[in-house]
């Protein structure tokens, strides 16, 4: 894999990755005329909660649903110029131009210790990955190449972004559907980089250090024991990764994939497990596309958990994949119980959704 990191014009970071350096040893310039943006981005902790609110009013202005002709995240040819200067790419990575969170809005934020009114900038950072330079592919439509060099991206993003000060947790993931809220058709996904411990993972660690505590082993390599165990809800397994529906599952469809062997984030991924990742999880994505017996794609959110500074020891890796949608034309909407109370009510089984995953195998 090979690196190149150049400026764009506003001086955002783009970074693009090749298997083979067809972009690498080139040089293009950004020549679009565009002026610095600011980030005015905040945090806010709701003082009933204790969660972390991130509130990014300059947001309301970004790219919105363009046309095919003007995507700007499709390479720069034909006399139209987009966030990516050259005319073809493999994998490219930037900031992104309308971000919820930037380094840079602890220069125009100011921190507010007030116990209702806690405020802190919202000072991490947020990436855009183009996985691929075709517009109308999709993640499941890539090579086990292809889909490799993605994961060698979401390595060094993750790397790269644990290092910087301030940042407690990296999230890779990728929104698909416009049921989903996406707004840019051509595939990609984003990277944040957040200053906190996201709610979800908070209550991971507490579960971990629970289940620690009374019983001196680890919650996450027990979880893949039990899985094993009783293989009902397992989908897919290989010789480094295993794929099943959680037990207590929230959405009608959802997949979590594991390496076997414990690690805190994709940093710690052997090559053994690297190489089989691919093929693994495109299967999962095309069962996903064929779960319905219909035409159009199906909408998810595919979402890396990576453990944040300071509890590596105990959380563990792994990829949550989901749908809202719950059968042919119907969509799992998050309404009262959902929305009003963070709880839950699912109209599929697990095991059934597992029977279903396992019955759309590409070779059945």
């Amino acid at each position: 894999m090979q690196k190149t990191t150049t400026k764009l014009a506003d001086g955002r970071e783009l970074i693009y990755f090749d298997a083979d350096g067809t972009v690498a040893d080139r040089n293009y310039s950004d020549l679009r005329p565009l002026e610095p943006t600011t980030a005015l981005s905040e945090i806010r902790r709701d003082p009933v909660t204790g969660d972390h609110v991130t509130v990014a009013a300059h947001r309301q202005g970004r790219t919105y649903h363009p046309p095919a002709d003007e995507c700007p995240l499709c390479p720069s040819r034909d006399g139209r110029l987009s966030e990516v200067p050259a005319p073809d790419y493999q994998v490219a990575v930037f900031e992104n131009r309308f971000p919820s969170l930037a380094l840079a809005a602890a220069d125009h934020v100011a921190a507010d210790p007030a116990p209702f009114h806690r405020t802190a900038p919202g000072a991490g950072r947020c990436e855009v990955v183009c996985f691929t330079s075709q517009h109308d592919l999709s993640f499941a439509g890539l090579t086990e190449q292809q889909a490799g060099l993605v994961l060698d991206a979401w390595t060094d993003r993750t790397a790269a972004l644990s290092a910087l000060p301030g940042i407690e947790q990296v999230y890779c993931f990728e929104n698909r559907g416009v049921e989903i809220g996406v707004t840019l058709a051509h595939p990609h996904g984003q990277v944040y980089a957040f200053p906190f411990t996201t709610p979800r993972t908070t209550k991971a660690v507490a579960a971990a250090t629970a289940h620690r505590a009374a019983t001196g082993r680890n919650l996450f390599d027990d979880l893949i024991a039990d899985q094993l165990a009783h293989p009902e809800r397992v989908v897919l397994t290989g010789e480094h990764w295993t794929a099943f529906v959680p037990f207590a599952a929230r959405w009608p469809y959802e997949v979590h994939l594991y390496p076997n062997r414990r690690t805190p984030d994709l940093t710690g991924l052997n090559e053994a497990e690297r190489a089989e990742f691919p093929g693994i999880y495109l299967e999962l994505l095309r069962r996903f596309d064929r779960l319905f017996d219909s035409s159009a794609p199906t909408p998810y959110i595919s979402a890396w958990h990576q453990a944040p500074a300071g509890h590596r020891d105990e959380l563990a890796l792994h990829l949550e994949l989901f749908t809202i949608r719950r059968t042919v034309g119907k969509l799992k909407f998050l309404a009262g119980t959902e929305s009003g109370m963070d709880a839950f009510m699912n109209d599929v089984s697990p095991e059934q959704a597992a029977h279903r995953l396992r019955e759309v195998a590409t070779h059945g």
